[in-house]
């Protein structure tokens, strides 16, 4: 289950996310996504974690949502797939005004 972790504070840093998600279950991964792309490398507000079972990971979704951390309450929810195509747009309009399913 890929979990997505939100309004993490700056001090926050992965192995603190490891450590609070452990308690529910197996961590197969913890990223805290950062700007490396324009080369500060600051991290942002927002990571993923990973778990390979999915009642565990519900279980660290209800339990930690909400929790303050770093002075900031954590926004934890399943995070939704990519789709298959990658593309958000339609070929033949604009924008996809349809919102993002699950797969």
């Amino acid at each position: 289950m890929n979990i997505y972790v939100g309004n993490l504070s700056l001090e926050v840093n992965e192995e603190v996310l490891r450590r609070e998600f452990t308690a529910f279950g197996e961590v197969s991964s913890v990223r805290i996504m950062n700007d490396s792309y324009i080369g500060s490398g600051q991290t942002r507000s927002y990571g993923f974690v990973e778990m390979p079972s999915h009642s565990e990971g519900r279980d660290a979704i209800s339990a930690l949502n909400g929790r303050i951390i770093g002075n900031r309450a954590l926004l934890i929810v399943e995070a939704l797939p990519l789709s298959n195509s990658g593309n958000v747009y339609k070929k033949d309009s604009r924008w996809n005004k349809r919102p993002r399913q699950r797969v």
